[in-house]
């Protein structure tokens, strides 16, 4: 299912909805389509309208301010483009650099994605233990630019220019 960026009325990123729930917030008039995919509509027996890529809520909604992005293993996943930090394969696994039993955290400075052989070849030690280089390290998102990540590479290059921020 296609997932959709929902703007404030101040054009500040809140949230990614799933396609149906985009849908339903343009038709009751909460929403506007600021952005569409090219050449695709939704047509139903009284409506036809394009699928939307980015909608913008017609009313402000004051959102209480957060600092952190909340730490997902889906998250860190998504932050690294699923990408291994130490040999650049597809990674399906979050490793902890500082590993639990050491006292290693579950955040975003500690974890990265990691292929599952990677992950068990380091297991129960540091990257300079285990002999293994950060080919990336660990950054901490900002809460818009989770949602951006969230988007996907093919995503985030087709918003529009004022929104898309470089990768």
């Amino acid at each position: 299912m296609r997932e959709t960026l929902v703007l404030n009325a101040s054009f500040e990123p809140l949230a990614t909805v799933s396609l149906r729930r985009a849908v339903v917030l343009v038709m009751q008039d909460k929403a506007v389509v600021e952005q569409a995919h090219p050449g695709l509509r939704i047509r139903a027996s009284a409506v036809e309208m394009p699928v939307p890529r980015v909608i913008r809520l017609s009313r402000y909604v004051r959102v209480p301010f957060r600092r952190q992005a909340p730490w997902t293993r889906r998250g860190v996943l998504v932050r690294d483009r699923h990408r291994c930090a130490y040999c650049g394969r597809r990674a399906t696994t979050v490793d902890h650099v500082m590993p639990r039993s050491r006292g290693g955290a579950d955040s975003w400075l500690n974890t990265v994605a990691a292929c599952a052989e990677d992950n068990h070849r380091k297991a129960d030690r540091t990257p300079e233990q285990a002999g293994m280089r950060l080919l990336t390290r660990p950054f901490e998102p900002t809460p818009s630019e989770s949602l951006l990540f969230s988007l996907g590479a093919d995503g985030r290059a087709a918003l529009p220019q004022w929104l898309a921020r470089p990768a």
